[in-house]
């Protein structure tokens, strides 16, 4: 009987053990799911925290919190865009605003161009100047809005052989231009700028107003060769009538040489977050657009040469604009196919072992039924009441077991009748035989008692 009851609690044991482990998969199973569906959250270096490009990711940043998308930013305020290119090439960020004229880190691929802009240069159509050639002995009046814009100048003047002393740079306010160009102090302006941006607009105004309205919008014509030579450096086209102006400028298109404000993130970045962030900065653009105007001037970068250029794009931006962005099921297939496979591989062992403890537990009822049985069949041909006294205090330990037995677990109502009426069928048995033992002695001692009183 102890036999039986060591069964029954490792049979106990084993049921805990399986509840733990399916609790535990379970748990593990919950855990993975909330990882994978977690927001990515990314950092972004962007200096000086008051500029134009600062406050279009910040408002980016913004509308992905709002609209609760799957990538979150956390804006990362720094001095100028040398120090945001330097926290990117150093790891300290996953995401910059780089200028890559100023510096280009060597771990950063492009996401997208945020701004472009363009060396614009303009002059008095009575000057004369009509080419960059013809700024040789001139002085060139340079509206500067950017530390860098003085050294992008002079980088596309020596391709022209045409670096100070050979130009003279006067440096200006955008409220001088006008007043230099009457005084005579320069002969045409030069400033750094997006060619339909307010601030090309207005140093045009200002040159159209000292010359009459009749300017000349100076072409670079070689842009393409100064691109090839320092691909910090871009062509730009200007469009006809993209300054603006009466009658319009410039009346036909015009090339010059670009410098590009870029988001850019690190190459080693997983591509599924960053093709998220190059998706929702252009789906969001109208929403940013409210707060910034500006981010309207963004565009996508050219993706031609996305891989093998000087200033190639990250592998995620690639998948966004060539909609060859994974799915979920093409990132995690292989391993949701193998946690299916060995999923089903464990249920149908877990499946198997309940089928197996299922048959020990009828097995271990069935023994306690059979002894019962014997018990009846031993009740019955037994002549010692010693022996008799033992059977019935086995069956009250059968008894007690079953009760624990059933307290534990679910027992079906077959089984139970089957106890019950075992059980009963042995203490009759049991009862039945005492009697009939206790009878017997009974009738075998009145005859020795008649003879005893006889002598």
């Amino acid at each position: 009987m102890e036999r039986l009851l060591r069964r029954l609690r490792r049979k106990e044991v084993i049921y805990t053990l399986l509840a733990v482990g399916l609790a535990l998969g379970a748990a593990v199973a919950w855990v993975g799911y909330r990882y994978v569906s977690r927001p990515a959250i990314m950092t972004v270096a962007v200096g000086p925290g008051d500029g134009v490009e600062a406050k279009v990711l910040n408002a980016f940043a913004q509308a992905l919190r709002e609209q609760d998308k799957d990538v979150r930013l956390t804006v990362v305020p720094v001095d100028d865009v040398r120090a945001s290119a330097t926290a990117l090439q150093d790891k300290r960020v996953d995401l910059a605003l780089v200028r890559p004229d100023v510096m280009l880190p060597v771990n950063g691929l492009t996401v997208a161009v945020l701004r472009e802009e363009a060396i614009i240069l303009l002059a008095p159509t009575a000057s004369g100047i009509e080419e960059v050639p013809n700024l040789s002995g001139k002085r060139l009046g340079v509206v500067t809005r950017h530390e860098a814009d003085l050294p992008a100048l002079e980088l596309m003047l020596r391709q022209y052989d045409l670096a100070p002393p050979a130009v003279t740079l006067v440096p200006l306010a955008q409220n001088g231009v006008e007043e230099a160009l009457r005084a005579k102090r320069v002969d045409a302006v030069a400033v750094v700028a997006a060619p339909v941006s307010q601030e090309a607009a207005a140093v045009l105004r200002a040159v159209a107003a000292a010359a009459n309205r009749k300017v000349t919008v100076i072409p670079v014509d070689e842009a393409e060769a100064i691109a090839l030579r320092t691909p910090a450096l871009g062509e730009v086209t200007i469009p006809p009538g993209g300054l603006g102006g009466r009658p319009r400028q410039p009346e036909e298109e015009v090339k010059s040489v670009g410098i590009s404000y870029r988001l850019m993130a690190r190459a080693d970045l997983d591509r599924g977050p960053v093709s998220k962030v190059a998706q929702h900065l252009f789906q969001l653009r109208s929403r940013i657009a409210r707060d910034v105007p500006a981010v309207n001037l963004m565009k996508a970068p050219d993706t031609d040469t996305a891989t093998s250029a000087a200033l190639p794009n990250h592998q995620g931006a690639i998948d966004y604009f060539n909609r060859e962005q994974l799915s979920f099921m093409d990132r995690y297939g292989d391993l949701v196919w193998m946690v299916l496979f060995f999923g089903g591989s464990l249920t149908s062992g877990l499946a198997w072992l309940a089928r197996l403890f299922v048959r020990k537990r009828r097995e271990l009822v069935d023994e306690v039924l059979d002894r019962l049985m014997c018990i009846l069949s031993e009740a019955r041909e037994t002549s010692d009441p010693a022996a008799l006294e033992n059977l019935a205090v086995e069956v009250d330990r059968l008894v007690t077991h079953a009760i624990r037995y059933a307290r534990h677990r679910t027992t079906g109502t077959r089984t139970t009748t089957a106890l019950i009426l075992a059980i009963d069928s042995a203490r009759a048995a049991i009862a039945d035989r005492r009697i009939q033992i206790e009878g017997a002695a009974r009738r075998g001692a009145e005859p020795r008692a008649r003879r005893a009183a006889i002598s």
